[in-house]
C-alpha cells in the first residue's frame, strides 16, 4: 500500500524536498502560537487543530498558504503577516517535533470510521485514508501528507467538509476535494471520530 501511495505520489509530483527549518529558531518565535494551539502544540479546544507532530514539510506549507491566501482563514493570516519563510520553516520543525496527544473514539462510530481509514469504499471510489497518511495515522512527512492520529475530531470533520465544499483548496491536484466529495456525510462523520483515538 505503501509502495502505491509513493508511486501515486511521484507521479503527481507531490513530493517535497526537505525543509530546512531550525527547531531551535522555532521554539523562541512560537509563544503567539500558544494561545490558540497550546504550547507543545496540543490544542485543548477541539476547534483549534493539534499542531505537534503534524509534519515539517506540511506544516511549514499551510502557514505560507495562509500568508498567501491560498488557504482561507482570517485569524492565522493575521498570525503568519509578519513572518518571513524561514521563520514559518523554524516553527514547522519545532512544532514537528512534539508529540501529539491522543484522544478516544466514540465506540458507535469506530466500526464505520476504521473501515472507512483502512479500507476506504470501493462502491464509491473513495480509497483507503492509510495509503496516504500511515496505518497508525503518522503521516508521510517527506511527501508533505500530514500526521493525523489523535487530531481532534471535530477540525478533522470540519476540513473534510470544507474540502467536500470547496471552501479549502490548497490540496495539491485537487486530491483531498476529490476524495471528500466521493464521501458520505456518515463516512466523514465517522472517520473524523476514528482518527481522534487513532495511534
Amino acid at each position: 500500500m505503501k509502495k502505491l501511495a509513493i508511486s501515486l505520489m511521484l507521479s503527481l509530483g507531490l513530493v517535497v524536498t526537505a525543509q530546512a527549518g531550525d527547531a531551535g529558531a522555532g521554539k523562541k518565535i512560537s509563544a503567539a502560537c500558544a494561545a490558540c494551539h497550546g504550547q507543545d502544540g496540543n490544542s485543548a479546544a477541539p476547534s483549534f487543530p493539534k499542531i505537534a507532530g503534524l509534519g515539517e514539510a506540511y506544516l511549514a506549507k499551510q502557514l505560507k498558504d495562509f500568508k498567501s491566501g491560498a488557504r482561507d482563514n482570517a485569524i492565522m493570516k493575521g498570525q503568519v503577516a509578519a513572518l518571513n519563510d524561514k521563520q514559518m520553516e523554524d516553527l514547522a520543525a519545532y512544532f514537528a517535533t512534539k508529540k501529539r496527544t491522543v484522544g478516544y473514539a466514540a465506540k458507535d462510530k469506530v466500526a464505520l470510521g476504521e473501515k472507512t481509514y483502512r479500507a476506504g469504499n470501493k462502491a464509491t471510489g473513495v480509497p483507503a485514508c492509510m495509503a496516504c497518511h500511515s496505518m497508525d495515522g503518522s503521516g508521510m512527512s517527506a511527501a508533505g501528507f500530514p500526521a493525523l492520529g489523535g487530531q481532534h475530531g471535530a477540525y478533522i470533520k470540519a476540513q473534510l467538509v470544507a474540502f467536500q465544499e470547496g471552501k479549502r483548496a490548497n490540496d495539491a491536484s485537487d486530491v483531498m476535494r476529490d476524495i471528500a466529495a466521493r464521501m458520505s456525510n456518515k463516512e466523514i462523520d465517522a472517520v473524523s471520530a476514528y482518527i481522534q483515538g487513532l495511534h
